[in-house]
């Protein structure tokens, strides 16, 4: 998918002081989003919810993909598409996994990351912090509330 859009790198202006440093406004997309799936939640519940960002995630990224590549390349670059967003959305579910079980105190189980985590000096389980946690906090995201399960 040589065409498609990369997230900010160290030569973009916006990150030109902190390479490792994500947009603000990444955050301010991912509140916004939050923000509109807790007041789903609280309509409709969590599940159905989850199971709705899930389906428009995978529309969307359908989307992004086909507008993305070139039309000549897209059968033959789907399985790698394929492999990415998955491996990406694992990777982000475990780091949220291991940050919010952190932070709320809840034993979450071996992260699939702790080899990664070990290696970067970052301790993980009940020890220390992880990079979610970093992640959770400086976008101020607010958890569904549990009693709409």
């Amino acid at each position: 998918m040589a065409d498609e859009q990369q997230a900010p790198t160290a030569a973009d202006p916006q990150n030109a002081q902190n390479p490792n440093q994500l947009d603000p406004a990444f955050f301010d997309c991912v509140n916004e989003y939050l923000e509109l799936t807790n007041k789903q939640s609280q309509q409709q519940g969590v599940r159905r919810i989850s199971m709705a960002s899930l389906y428009a995630a995978a529309r969307f990224n359908a989307h992004v993909y086909l507008v993305s590549v070139k039309p000549v390349h897209a059968a033959g670059e789907r399985k790698d598409f394929l492999d990415y967003m998955t491996t990406m959305y694992r990777r982000m579910l475990n780091e949220h996994l291991d940050g919010m079980g952190q932070e709320r105190g809840i034993d979450v189980g071996e992260s699939e990351l702790a080899a990664e985590y070990a290696a970067a000096g970052v301790q993980v389980g009940r020890v220390g912090p992880t990079p979610a946690g970093d992640y959770v906090a400086s976008a101020g995201a607010v958890p569904p509330a549990a009693s709409n399960e």
